[in-house]
């Protein structure tokens, strides 16, 4: 009975906290999904199973331009193909439905896959001549977006006996690998980046891009034939009717719509494929064509036509490196890179101090212990000497338990446990008198 009026009071001299304090003292125990805390642009389905680029509802519309024409070849001109092809007339019209299906489900596979998303860091790399705590702190300045000053922004990488250099990149605080770039639509690195595709609403890179080419590839061989038996049927209604060509377009509208319709899709999407075949057999990707020229210089990443076609087209692809749907701390996501991005100096190790606190009892002490600490901290910071600051790192007695990020929230849990500590005392006088 006395541990809950002590509870009960306890509970009652407790401040409301506001949400962002909230937030720091519950994110101890609030699991999440990878999916959930995601950095990136994009949009999960299915609980994480399925990773599409903000521009997913374009999809729909892709689909319709696909399917349309087949459904108006179905329904208009295949009948009078049935009629003239008695004995193969239907695999002639079932031909394309079947095969806008298949084209269909390939464009789900490649807009719905991770395109080889690299994870982002957590904080910059560590330095090559990693030195004591000292340096490595001294070397820990924000410039304009809070990226250590000893991060080289360039990597020299031997690829194939030739040196390429790699860029650093300050969203995902890594160096990229060899042929990746990071997209600005999906704000991710991707591995092999070739371009984002606003057709099918996703990047193309290395997890999906033989999947891209075999979409627009059956897209062209469709297009080509819808557009011949068209034709055909437009033949065959000049040869039934003995008429020119006008009065046969008059006769089976539909036919001609879809001649024009056809023509046009088929120089688009192929000539889209004829250019990836060519880089295919260069072993380029549409950005480095575009960026690099390799025509005017040694391609690093060619290995002749037989080989280009094999690693591009016929190699393994490699398991995704994300887990969207692996249990994180949401902190552990989103605590350094929420501060970086606001230019904030933090600690080489950044791990945040969790606030294990508790109803009753517990939670009174534990509040009061990290009201001092805090306390103890801000005081320490605010009495560095600036000329000590440039050259050590800042120095807190607290027996080595963690360092803390000196942010706003720090400062507004501090004011509400004093504030909780001044009612208590009053509370305590008003007691005694």
């Amino acid at each position: 009975m006395q541990g809950k009026m002590y509870s009960s009071s306890s509970s009652r001299s407790t401040p409301h906290l506001s949400d962002s304090n909230r937030r720091i003292i519950n994110n101890n125990n609030n699991d999440k999904r990878l999916y959930q805390v995601w950095k990136g642009s994009n949009k999960f389905f299915l609980e994480g199973r399925l990773v599409f680029g903000p521009d997913v509802r374009s999809l729909p519309f892709t689909i319709f331009l696909i399917a349309a024409p087949v459904v108006f070849f179905c329904i208009f001109v295949s009948q009078r193909l049935i009629n003239q092809f008695q004995h193969i007339g239907n695999l002639i019209v079932a031909f394309p439905a079947v095969f806008t299906v298949f084209i269909i489900i390939i464009l789900f596979i490649t807009s719905g896959r991770d395109p080889g998303i690299i994870p982002r860091n957590l904080h910059p790399p560590e330095p090559e001549d990693e030195g004591n705590s000292s340096s490595m702190y001294s070397a820990w300045l924000a410039n304009r977006g809070g990226v250590a000053a000893n991060v080289p922004p360039t990597k020299d990488v031997s690829v194939n006996g030739t040196i390429v250099k790699v860029k650093y990149c300050h969203t995902c605080m890594l160096h990229r690998p060899p042929r990746c770039s990071h997209c600005s639509i999906c704000n991710n690195c991707v591995e092999r980046f070739d371009h984002h595709c606003p057709w099918v609403g996703q990047c193309i890179g290395k997890r999906n891009y033989r999947f891209f080419f075999i979409f627009i590839s059956s897209t062209t061989v469709l297009c080509l034939y819808v557009f011949s038996f068209c034709w055909v049927n437009i033949r065959k209604i000049m040869e039934s009717y003995h008429c020119n060509l006008w009065k046969a377009l008059l006769k089976s509208p539909v036919s001609g719509v879809l001649i024009l319709y056809t023509f046009i899709a088929a120089w688009f999407v192929g000539g889209l494929t004829a250019f990836h075949v060519y880089l295919i057999c260069t072993n380029q990707t549409t950005y480095e064509n575009f960026r690099y020229r390799y025509d005017g210089k040694m391609n690093p990443y060619n290995l002749g036509l037989v080989r280009n076609i094999g690693e591009t087209l016929f190699s393994e692809i490699p398991p995704s490196k994300n887990h969207f749907r692996a249990n994180v701390k949401e902190n552990s996501i989103s605590a350094f890179p929420s501060s970086v991005s606001m230019g904030r100096i933090m600690s080489p190790e950044v791990p945040k101090r969790s606030f294990d606190v508790e109803m009753g009892a517990k939670r009174q002490t534990v509040a009061e212990e990290e009201l001092e600490d805090i306390q103890n901290h801000i005081d320490s910071v605010a009495g560095l000497d600036l000329e000590r600051c440039g050259t050590e790192p800042r120095h807190t007695n607290w027996n080595h338990k963690s360092n803390w990020e000196i942010t706003p929230d720090l400062h507004e849990l501090a004011a509400e446990f004093r504030m909780q500590q001044g009612i208590t005392e009053r509370k305590k006088i008003a007691g005694i008198l």
